[in-house]
């Protein structure tokens, strides 16, 4: 079997190649060569060059990806694509080959993966501190050709272990997950995750969380990032070295334990997310008239909240549906600002209050109405969910309009009071973006 072991430098988030080195070797010893920076037509950023010492000079007169393509292709035709985390490698070189019009298939191996099942029980993986334990010399460290030449001698060390055919073997086969799990995590890890509802957590290999998912079937769900080709997917499978996950008996507590989680700990990869919106809500005050106002702000400025929402779009429809259902003014709800008298172009029930035409008492009496109408949305409500496991249940406890957590109570359990279910919550805060996910089951 001919196995062509690869190493690419590249310009970092943007993933154009930079450098590329292939040594072509028949299970015995090297028998062929192909390396070459490369022009990425666009900048090299500083950061990229401390680390490679490639700099924009160096790539000026270098071919282009589409002038050395149709030999890179040749060259490992046939072959077996070897590579260190050998998805960021083969991706990398695939997605340009995709922006030349080709499509590029190889059967892969993974030497971090090959590793860790033949030589377990070392502390690191990483090229650098895998190759200093095994006494490997590694020349020209982050460079194409020295990272792929110290490759090439860390693979023919695992061709030589005992049961290295069968593991090879293993690793080839179309249906084996070795080659679509990320190269830094343990198949144990992903072979314990359930299938069930829940939230799943993606940690690096220092164990800090770098991304939070919800899901109906953990592994389901967890598997499929591992076969999503985004550039976000691509990054965030390669530095994930470990899976947590916690259960949740219902695809609803599953949403709002994310929400908790991306909130408490912003991973990096939960950019829509990890930010709190700021909150708004209604409110109503008296002027010197004695009329009452209905308005709105953010909630921070406002002086005893009515109803909290998410955005001022939802307080002024909100708005706009009390003055219509109640025949008020859209002057006096804070809908028009700076006019002698309304003049809504969609509202036009208001009775006059705007231009003395209307008693204040008979105004404020509907006004009072509405506000009624809001503190009756503002209910106590417990949510029964299915439970983790099949002796148990689940709840979501809502007071007065409010989140207040979730919690899983035995079914052998009696509850007769809202006192009952308090001692097995699980207290958590309330926001808006878990307000919006609670009304659109109230509704």
């Amino acid at each position: 079997m001919i196995y062509t072991i690869i190493d690419v430098e590249t310009t970092g988030k943007s993933n154009k190649l930079t450098e590329i080195s292939i040594f072509k070797y028949n299970g015995t010893q090297v028998i062929d060569e192909l390396t070459s920076l490369i022009n990425p037509q666009m900048w090299i950023p500083d950061y990229i060059t401390a680390l490679t010492g490639i700099d924009n000079g160096m790539v000026v007169n270098a071919p282009t990806f589409s002038e050395i393509a149709q030999d890179i292709l040749a060259f490992t035709e046939n072959s077996v694509f070897v590579a260190h985390n050998v998805n960021f490698d083969y991706n990398a070189i695939r997605n340009e080959f995709k922006a030349v019009g080709i499509d590029f298939n190889r059967k892969k191996l993974c030497t971090i993966r090959l590793a860790r099942k033949l030589i377990p029980g070392h502390k690191s993986y990483s090229l650098g501190k895998l190759c200093n334990a095994l006494h490997i010399h590694i020349k020209d460290r982050h460079r194409a050709r020295g990272d792929a030449e110290a490759t090439v001698i860390l693979f023919e060390l695992l061709l030589n272990q005992e049961d290295a055919d069968t593991v090879f073997n293993n690793f080839l086969k179309k249906s084996s997950k070795e080659a679509t799990l990320p190269s830094h995590l343990p198949t144990a890890v992903f072979n314990n995750l359930p299938s069930t509802p829940g939230v799943y957590y993606f940690k690096n290999e220092k164990g800090k969380i770098i991304y939070v998912g919800k899901a109906k079937d953990i592994k389901k769900r967890v598997l499929s990032h591992f076969y999503s080709k985004t550039k976000k997917s691509l990054a965030m499978c390669r530095e994930t070295a470990d899976i947590d996950f916690a259960l949740s008996g219902s695809e609803l507590i599953a949403l709002l334990m994310e929400d908790a989680a991306i909130k408490q700990h912003y991973p990096e990869y939960n950019q829509v997310a990890k930010r709190a919106p700021k909150m708004h809500a209604i409110f109503s005050y008296t002027d010197r008239k004695g009329i009452i106002h209905l308005a709105y702000n953010t909630l921070k400025a406002t002086p005893n909240p009515i109803l909290t929402l998410h955005s001022i779009t939802e307080c002024r429809q909100q708005i706009e549906q009390l003055c219509s259902k109640f025949e008020l003014c859209p002057k006096y709800c804070h809908l028009q600002e700076a006019v002698a008298s309304c003049n809504h172009f969609k509202i036009h029930t208001c009775k006059g209050i705007c231009k003395d035409e209307e008693a204040t008492e008979h105004y404020n009496q509907r006004v009072l109405q509405a506000l009624e109408s809001l503190n009756n949305t503002k209910k106590d409500v417990i949510l029964k969910q299915k439970g983790r496991y099949d002796y148990e249940d689940a709840f979501i406890m809502i007071e007065k309009g409010t989140y207040l957590g979730y919690g899983f109570i035995d079914k052998t359990e009696q509850l007769n009071n809202t006192e009952d279910f308090e001692t097995f919550l699980i207290r958590q805060n309330d926001n808006s973006d878990i307000q919006k996910i609670i009304r659109k089951v109230l509704v």
